[in-house]
């Protein structure tokens, strides 16, 4: 992965020399080549980061690709990197990865499980959620992309709509409980990622899960580049 980035950079810092030689930029300031090139540097490395991600769906690795960059960036990891460690503090359980300028929480089946075929959250699954509220209430400027997953049993178009409903589901509960609806986005991908063998009870079991993307939001962002002066 470090690699990879370096790869990158070396590519952007290549275009950037070329673009600041360009005749047509020569008479720009310094600020707007600055905001150019950051630009130009964060597509790449969000491309690079967004295909990067450990498991999970390429739509999440989509979401969590994106890349602000600069001091402006590393103000909101920063920021992200306390609240990943306050996720993995409150629910023990979770798997919990920073990527990127977000961080990206997987709940297993064990830590959110729903009625059998159907959507509807086990109590066990609500008091896990309970202990995630309070972190997400302390990190309000956050968005949170919610995806659900099934194993394979059973018809392909059956599981997409119940990935749907139990993402949705998740969301639902979250907003009763005071968060801002208007945070959350969800998305039912059915049997597709898997993370584990389907031919197996335990694969299956670690497939049906839901998955959580976690980024900054545009008042995060604001904020961000106004504590870095940008």
């Amino acid at each position: 992965m470090k690699r990879v980035i370096m790869y990158s950079l070396s590519v952007v810092f290549l275009a950037a020399t070329l673009f600041t030689s360009c005749e047509a930029v020569k008479n720009t300031n310094k600020t707007q080549r600055g905001a150019a090139i950051g630009t130009a540097a964060g597509a790449v490395l969000g491309a690079v980061i967004g295909n990067n991600v450990k498991g999970g769906s390429s739509e999440l690795g989509a979401v969590l690709g994106g890349v602000v960059g600069g001091v402006t960036g590393g103000i909101i990891g920063n920021k992200m990197d306390k609240q990943a460690r306050e996720i993995k503090e409150a629910l023990p359980g979770a798997e919990v990865e920073r990527v990127g300028e977000g961080i990206k929480l997987v709940l297993g089946e064990n830590a959110v499980r729903f009625d059998t075929n159907k959507s509807t959250l086990t109590a066990q699954a609500q008091a896990n959620l309970d202990k995630l509220i309070p972190v997400f209430q302390s990190y309000a400027d956050t968005d949170i992309t919610i995806f659900g997953y099934t194993d394979s049993t059973g018809a392909v178009e059956y599981n997409q709509k119940l990935s749907e409903q139990r993402a949705a589901s998740v969301k639902s509960y979250l907003a009763g409980k005071g968060l801002s609806v208007a945070r959350f986005t969800t998305k039912g991908l059915g049997i597709a990622d898997p993370i584990a063998d389907n031919e197996t009870v335990e694969g299956r079991s670690k497939n049906r899960r839901v998955e959580f993307a976690i980024t900054a939001n545009e008042k995060m962002i604001e904020d961000a580049q106004k504590e870095a002066g940008e």
